[in-house]
């Protein structure tokens, strides 16, 4: 099958693209791009830099994959976006090469970037993740697989977005935002559990049954953090509840951005 190439795209002859890629009206694609079988390209895309892309991705028009880091210590390094397979991306949506020779800014498989996400350098995104409109990261942000985040969000650099989290629209979110937590606010609080998306992805009544426990032991008991995972230690183990707990000890590593916290400041509803 012949490349479906549209004769206004402007394609280095470097470029490897897999024959049964689309490409829209206008697009513009570089020298060491890769791209992979079934994938579409929108009109006005542009791809360019170390940017690689895996298979049955869809690109909106006018996404902008592979520019340099919007990053001071940039130095021209050779830098890459690497995508994965079956990503929707949407109208606008920019992301950015990594800032150090040979690191990555990495998205995974089956996410939905809506349109007008930017995706900053050595960001990080796992599978399935759903981020809606007009969304702004920073630099070395992840966001761990079926996590949601809604419109207007504004993330932090460094920031870690847990598991299967949710972060409601125009919320602030300058620091860790736990796996199965509903987070929502400027600033933000975590507000309950998750409980809509957990059950939506199978959990079982007695695996939410364990989160919420462990849920009341962070933020409705008064413990310290450090007395929270002690009493966590009295709970069945499971694969969910032993992932917040390596999740939350992580957040007070250095260069990690520490909790977002659980109580409402006086004055909330």
């Amino acid at each position: 099958m012949a490349t479906l190439i549209h004769p206004t795209a402007v394609i280095h002859p470097g470029a490897q693209l897999h024959p049964t890629v689309k490409i829209g009206a206008y697009a513009v694609i570089g020298e060491k791009v890769r791209v992979g079988p079934e994938t579409t390209i929108g009109a006005h895309v542009v791809l360019e830099g170390l940017t690689e892309i895996g298979a049955r991705n869809q690109i909106f028009t006018g996404a902008v994959i592979g520019s340099e880091p919007q990053d001071l210590k940039y130095d021209g390094a050779s830098t890459w976006v690497r995508i994965g397979d079956n990503n929707r991306i949407r109208e606008y949506v920019t992301i950015n090469r990594a800032t150090g020779a040979g690191d990555a800014t990495v998205i995974g498989n089956g996410n939905l970037l809506m349109a007008y996400v930017h995706v900053a350098h050595d960001c990080w995104i796992g599978d399935s993740v759903v981020i809606a409109n007009n969304l702004a990261m920073a630099g070395h942000v992840h966001i761990e697989s079926k996590a949601v985040i809604g419109g207007g969000v504004a993330i932090h650099q460094f920031v870690h977005i847990g598991r299967l989290a949710m972060v409601g629209g125009m919320s602030r979110i300058d620091r860790d935002v736990p796996p199965y937590m509903l987070v929502e606010g400027n600033p933000s609080r975590v507000r309950s559990l998750n409980l809509v998306g957990l059950k939506r992805a199978g959990m079982t009544a007695s695996q939410l049954g364990l989160l919420k426990k462990a849920f009341r032991t962070l933020y409705r008991s008064g413990y310290t953090l450090s007395d929270a995972l002690e009493h966590f230690d009295l709970l069945p183990e499971n694969e969910y509840l032993g992932h917040l707990r390596r999740f939350l000890q992580l957040s007070q590593m250095e260069k990690r951005r520490g909790l977002i916290p659980g109580r409402r400041l006086k004055g909330e509803d």
